[in-house]
């Protein structure tokens, strides 16, 4: 039987390996499924976010597209896809709040 915090571990780890394999994951935020290009994994007073391109979003443009913010939490059924993604530019290379704490990015 897998608890919380067993769920919570393998989801961090999910998101871990798609950041270093540059690979999306789907998952599930606010009842919704997403198809998601992780490109950085933070914390912000001690809870765990990751900044993402939600690849099924519908963009006007290339330039407008831009990385949101999800807390990890709030993500469920988390699982990594074979497809593979180009990251953003590197000026998107930018942490969302000056107090944030980087722990993983595809930028480094």
């Amino acid at each position: 039987m897998h608890n919380s915090s067993d769920t919570q571990v393998t989801q961090e780890r999910t998101i871990i390996e798609a950041i270093v394999l540059r690979r999306t994951i789907c998952a599930e935020y606010n009842g919704g499924e997403m198809l998601l290009a992780p490109h950085r994994m933070f914390s912000r007073h001690g809870e765990l976010f990751v900044s993402a391109l939600n690849l099924r979003k519908n963009w006007r443009s290339e330039e407008e597209r831009r990385l949101g913010h999800f807390k990890l939490d709030g993500l469920s059924n988390t699982a990594m896809t074979p497809d593979a993604f180009e990251p953003l530019p590197a000026n998107e290379n930018v942490l969302p709040r000056e107090t944030d704490e980087e722990v993983l990015s595809v930028y480094a």
